[in-house]
């Protein structure tokens, strides 16, 4: 599942033929200039995520941190996502302000505190949403306590576990042999995780793979090159062939169909002028 953040970039991976989307906190965050510490808010992420699922309709699993507060939260935070047609959400078990799950210095509450969470999320929305519970412990307090939280996770409802900062494809097998639940590995760059390819994270029996900021940090990589060569040569004539070109962005966005109903609605007004 890749990373999105805009309906646009939803609709691109629709293109590409993915069969889900992930909504990534940390891409979303950056789009706004902010930093991954949970200073969006849930009705920031609320709208956005309605603007994606209103434009795509695959299966959008939504990143809500650590769920916007507590327990009661957590399961109003639920509510507005089912709202907004989410598939799933996903919650962490950080202590706020909550940290990227590649860095350093991040705290985590208690497994029971994250328990709560999960009931609040699952009494929210019992059958409509799945519940993706993620651990931060394996770089926080080792792996044997991110197992032992995974189970514990497992027994208070979380649809799919979360192992995040797994380092290399023994953590990731570990963790696949001794919880007995759908399991979720995050494929993002620059973090302690080797880069594994999709086959193999299937070998290991991983039902769900994201890409959190790839496509993020491809377009911010992309926009930096264009501006440095405006800047310089004073044009863009050298950029045109790296182009989205103005007619494959109306087919994506499907601008005829705006056209036709403009015009639907123009003809039906005359007929009803004339009526008169």
């Amino acid at each position: 599942m890749p990373g999105v953040f805009s309906p646009a970039v939803a609709l691109l991976a629709k293109e590409a033929g993915f069969r889900a989307l992930y909504f990534s906190g940390a891409a979303y965050s950056g789009l706004l200039g902010l930093p991954d510490l949970g200073l969006v808010t849930l009705t920031e992420t609320t709208q956005a995520v309605g603007q994606i699922t209103a434009k795509v309709e695959l299966p959008l699993i939504v990143d809500i941190d650590t769920g916007f507060g507590e327990a009661l939260n957590v399961s109003r935070t639920v509510a507005e996502m089912r709202r907004a047609n989410a598939a799933a959400v996903q919650i962490e078990d950080q202590v706020m302000p909550k940290r990227c799950g590649h860095l350093e210095g991040k705290e985590l509450v208690d497994t029971s505190t994250m328990v709560e969470k999960i009931i609040a999320a699952k009494t929210a929305s019992p059958n409509d949403i799945v519940v993706v519970a993620r651990t931060d412990a394996a770089s926080v307090e080792g792996i044997d306590s991110a197992l032992e939280r995974s189970r514990q996770y497992v027994r208070a409802g979380a649809d799919v576990i979360f192992p995040e900062a797994l380092r290399n494809r023994s953590e990731f097998k570990e963790f696949s042999r001794k919880i007995e639940a759908p399991l979720l590995a995050n494929m993002t760059e620059f973090g302690k995780t080797d880069y594994i390819s999709l086959s193999e994270f299937e070998e290991m029996g991983y039902a769900l793979v994201i890409f959190p900021a790839t496509l993020f940090r491809v377009m911010m990589g992309a926009v930096r090159e264009a501006m440095a060569e405006i800047a310089r040569s004073g044009t863009q004539k050298r950029l045109l062939k790296k182009m989205m070109t103005r007619s494959e962005f109306y087919e994506l966005i499907d601008y005829p169909s705006y056209d036709g109903l403009d015009a639907s609605i123009s003809r039906k007004a005359s007929r009803s002028l004339d009526s008169n």
